[in-house]
């Protein structure tokens, strides 16, 4: 599927539709691909020296990636709930059994909260696009507070199995700084 410049053509997606994909070819652009979404059809972005083959492949790649995308944004309440069960399963023997695990947007101040008496977890939604290793330490969190109050040794303990633990929480604090929210988890 070598386009001439400006052409587009019918790709078939990954769920079998075909997809009206534009190929644009830069002679600036040196190794960078990109794509994105226009008008009812996907713009992918390639450099000029890329052959037919290479041009295939990519394409195949971002539409892929596109499609992929927005199932992040849609996380829903269901699926937020089902992946706080197999993080209680996986990092904290099963211990952890919420009542309701839900996307609140009424939280600005937290990440999430939790409320032991009653064993729910709300998770602000601001956390819903971070990197999915954020989501499931953002959950573990809140987790282990069904298991230990405060921030004690016991808490951190609890969640010490979590490999992406420091990444995570160095993210959010990044996120933190870089929007003028106060950070305070100990």
């Amino acid at each position: 599927m070598s386009l001439p410049p400006g052409s587009s053509a019918r790709f078939p997606g990954p769920d079998g539709r075909d997809l009206p994909v534009e190929v644009r070819r830069s002679a600036r652009r040196r190794r960078t691909v990109s794509a994105y979404r226009e008008a009812g059809r996907v713009v992918v972005l390639i450099p000029a020296r890329f052959t037919a083959e290479q041009e295939r492949e990519w394409v195949q790649r971002m539409v892929a990636r596109l499609d992929r995308a927005p199932a992040r944004r849609r996380r829903t309440d269901a699926n937020l709930a089902d992946r706080a069960a197999a993080l209680s399963t996986r990092y904290l023997g099963g211990k952890a059994r919420p009542t309701s695990v839900r996307w609140v947007d009424n939280q600005q101040r937290r990440w999430g909260s939790c409320t032991p008496a009653d064993g729910s977890i709300r998770i602000s939604s601001r956390v819903r696009d971070l990197p999915e290793y954020v989501v499931d330490y953002v959950l573990l969190h809140e987790l282990a507070h069904l298991l230990v109050a405060g921030h004690g040794p016991a808490f951190w303990a609890a969640l010490a199995d979590y490999p992406r633990l420091e990444r995570a929480r160095g993210f959010l604090e990044g996120v933190s700084s870089a929007k003028g929210l106060e950070w305070d988890e100990e």
